[in-house]
């Protein structure tokens, strides 16, 4: 069905001029998140806000997105495709500057605020024009393309962001989407053209109540993932209550879509076997996907002392193996079982993850670049197949509403597995700390030991007293980093057996002609 709708209309261009044309914004889009993520220190200090205050940069940003992803389709159909993506790339733009120009947190959340409700439109819209203007069997050229921007981007995000912000400012985080965006504009200007079915598609009435609904549950849920470890999750009575909001107003917004006459996404399309699987299948990829990129500069910076630039060019590898994996999978995938490719990506990200889990506080700056790379590989793997077989046998009037779904599913993952990772660091601190203590009790030999070499070596500059406060000191910084480090260890093996998981659920694809075509 696919094949057969998507013969009906065919882009006047190119489509590698209009891929580039709408790749632009959605890799700014999704790069600038991470950025942001670097800067947030650099933020906080700038406009004399604390660093939990800072979070919220992050978190406004996140919930305007995923509120727009899905009232994508309705805003594209009422007031064109065309017009609406470049409005999108205008406001996304003048908001950047607004958010690099700031000088007051308020100012800054507000423009943070504009720019993700604007950028909210850029990666459904790109998915959707991408397969519209491929034809099926180089439609998985296309899905290698879009790859760039989703998975690459926030791989490569912290190593820009750190060193934007070590060597310019954290504003250059923003202003760079200023001559990015504007490009854009003018690429979409000259080459995106509306399909044929959107001048015979009408919008209807916008279901305000089923927005309203999803916009209190998603952002009930955005606090909850960001505030949970640090509120102690459901010890505190407001974490409580955000999460009673969100079970409660996400049963609503279901209800409503379910049986409003002009529904903002239709659900109906979840009848579709290979797409409830593939979104299934995306949120858990990104919780891996983001999961990863949080917990793996962290341990840089804070276990190893590397800075931002450098913890940036040590994940580097990944970027590079995503962005190699993903053009030729794109090539490749119309002669491959689409499910084996994305069954294999699990088991190398999986294996690698693993591999991962064996780090030390001895590492050099390239021990990992190997596990690192070969995740980068796994991301393609996974995302490009996943995106054919998932959207690629809905009728070609169901592209927008499924990509938006498909893309908020995937960010859902994303913040989810964020808090997961944190999560399991913190708690799995204490605990492992607690293990370390009991091991080492003070009256054991190994310890006396350590404790008498690191008071004499403090009293060549102290006192003998302040001298052994200072070993006991450096004795449980040392035990800190190790629980940390264990702490990581489990994050990662967590990952690993996640995956394990998904390899399973693969199983669940069915691999359809439409599918096959549609991903090759």
């Amino acid at each position: 069905m696919a094949e057969d709708s998507s013969s009906e209309w065919k882009p006047q261009y190119n489509p590698w001029l209009i891929a580039i044309s709408v790749m632009l914004a959605t890799f700014m889009e999704v790069m600038d998140t991470s950025i942001a993520a670097v800067a947030l220190p650099y933020i906080a200090g700038s406009v004399s806000a604390t660093s939990d205050e800072a979070t919220w940069v992050l978190t406004s940003y996140l919930v305007a997105n995923a509120i727009f992803i899905p009232a994508s389709t309705w805003l594209s159909l009422k007031f064109g495709r065309k017009r609406y993506l470049i409005t999108s790339v205008l406001i996304f733009t003048a908001a950047s500057f607004a958010c690099g120009s700031a000088n007051s947190l308020a100012f800054i959340l507000i423009a943070r605020a504009i720019q993700g409700a604007a950028g909210g439109a850029l990666q459904p819209l790109a998915q959707a024009i991408l397969l519209e203007s491929f034809p099926p069997a180089k439609r998985g050229l296309a899905m290698g393309m879009y790859a760039l921007g989703v998975v690459v981007a926030p791989v490569i995000g912290p190593t820009f962001g750190g060193y934007l912000t070590d060597h310019i400012s954290w504003r250059w985080a923003f202003y760079i989407n200023i001559p990015i965006g504007l490009l854009a504009v003018l690429m979409q200007s000259k080459f995106i053209q509306d399909p044929t079915y959107f001048k015979k598609t009408k919008a209807g009435r916008l279901d305000g109540m089923g927005l309203a609904f999803l916009g209190l549950w998603l952002g009930a849920l955005q606090y909850v993932c960001d505030k949970g470890q640090e509120d102690d999750w459901f010890g505190s009575s407001l974490i409580r209550w955000m999460a009673l909001t969100c079970i409660v107003f996400f049963a609503a917004w279901i209800i409503r879509e379910l049986n409003a006459k002009s529904p903002l996404v239709s659900l109906c399309i979840f009848l579709n076997r290979n797409f409830t699987v593939g979104c299934l299948l995306v949120g858990l990829f990104g919780a891996c996907v983001y999961g990863v990129t949080t917990i793996l500069p962290l341990f840089f910076q804070t276990l190893l002392g590397y800075d931002a630039t450098s913890a940036g060019l040590a994940v580097a590898p990944r970027g590079l193996g995503a962005m190699l994996s993903s053009m030729t999978v794109g090539i490749i995938v119309s002669r491959v079982d689409t499910s084996k490719l994305i069954g294999a990506g699990f088991v190398i990200f999986g294996l690698t993850s693993y591999w991962t889990s064996n780090m030390s506080l001895q590492l050099s700056f390239g021990s990992l670049f190997w596990p690192i790379l070969l995740s980068g590989t796994a991301l393609g793997l996974i995302f490009v197949p996943l995106s054919g077989t998932a959207l690629g046998t809905l009728p070609q009037e169901q592209l927008g509403n499924g990509s938006a779904l498909f893309n908020l599913i995937r960010n859902i993952g994303g913040s989810i597995g964020i808090s997961a990772v944190n999560t399991v660091a913190q708690r799995r601190l204490q605990s492992h700390r607690g293990e370390l203590v009991r091991s080492l009790g003070g009256t054991r030999p190994v310890v006396q030991h350590s404790i008498s070499s690191l008071t004499a070596l403090m009293q060549h500059h102290v006192g003998p007293r302040l001298a052994m406060q200072r070993a006991y000191g450096e004795l449980q910084g040392i035990l800190d980093n190790q629980a940390q480090l264990w702490a990581y260890v489990d994050d990662f093996r967590y990952m690993a057996l996640l995956c394990a998981g998904c390899v399973l659920a693969v199983m669940l694809l069915k691999r359809t002609k439409g599918a096959a075509e549609a991903a090759g």
